[in-house]
């Protein structure tokens, strides 16, 4: 089951972030995301009720647009993780197109981005099933020196 987080997730989601990722976030990080964009950030419950997977997104303003006149707004999908022994089952298919779907219809999105490792195969040809492009290599995008791809799907 797929559902907004709720603030007494946040314990599990900071759980799994820790076992599935090496970017961490400071607790206010997800409180403030899920307070500005409740509808864009969810979580995947199996069938005990128990958190196994989340996504985060924000909604951003691209300025050159706002001084143009246009104001494109751009979903960020900030961050997506399944715990391993939940994964190749649809869940993280699932979260993306639920959050897809709140960025369009909820928040009005033009656009939406995300960053993925480059050694991160699985999760790139995922985002390509969904309809996202590799917009540019970012190098030494993570802390560890390992480059990103910029991926970017239209909404619209």
């Amino acid at each position: 089951m797929i559902r907004e987080f709720k603030e007494d997730d946040l314990q599990s989601v900071i759980k799994i972030n820790l076992e599935c990722l090496p970017e961490h976030y400071p607790s206010y990080f997800y409180i403030e995301i899920h307070r500005n964009f409740p509808k864009a950030f969810l979580v995947a419950e199996n069938e005990k009720g128990e958190i196994i997977g989340y996504v985060m997104c924000r909604v951003e303003r691209n300025f050159a647009s706002l001084f143009f006149g246009r104001g494109e707004r751009k979903g960020h999908i900030i961050s997506i993780a399944v715990l391993p022994e939940y994964r190749r089952r649809g869940i993280g298919r699932s979260l993306m197109i639920e959050a897809i779907n709140a960025l369009k219809n909820y928040y009005n999105c033009d656009s939406c981005y995300l960053e993925v490792r480059v050694s991160n195969t699985v999760a790139i040809n995922l985002y390509r099933k969904l309809g996202f492009e590799i917009v540019r290599r970012v190098v030494g995008y993570y802390r560890d020196g390992e480059d990103a791809y910029l991926m970017e799907k239209e909404l619209r």
